[in-house]
């Protein structure tokens, strides 16, 4: 695998990792984060499939746009169409003022990357 593909995979896992811290803090949990984190984590894989395939992408956190573009390499990536353009709502909603995530909230968005990031990971021969 080419090193560039390996950092970008690196940092979906370390947005993985600062999901769960948020989700399971006791004190003064993040959730607005938590969402945040998700999104990223979902948002890099899709750019590592885009980046192996050699599919050119514009700077961008719109998942649905990412996934419009690695549609013709992961087709099957799709079906997570209406999950993906939620997360990226959640992404952005909530880094101003005006809206915050709840603990359901960040739950779901959690799911959303767990199913998400085992879809890819598999689709790219990585280990679960």
């Amino acid at each position: 695998m080419n090193p560039l593909t390996l950092e970008w995979i690196e940092k979906a896992e370390s947005d993985w990792v600062s999901l769960h811290r948020e989700i399971r803090a006791r004190k003064s949990p993040n959730y607005d984060a938590t969402c945040f984190f998700a999104q990223q984590c979902v948002e890099k894989y899709i750019k590592v499939r885009l980046f192996e395939e050699k599919i050119l992408f514009k700077k961008s956190h719109d998942l649905t746009y990412l996934l419009e573009l690695v549609a013709p390499a992961e087709p099957l990536w799709i079906a997570y169409e209406q999950e993906l353009r939620l997360l990226t709502d959640y992404a952005v909603e909530y880094r101003y003022p005006g809206a915050s995530a709840d603990l359901e909230t960040a739950k779901k968005a959690l799911k959303i990357c767990k199913s998400f990031r085992a879809t890819a990971r598999q689709s790219l021969g990585l280990p679960e």
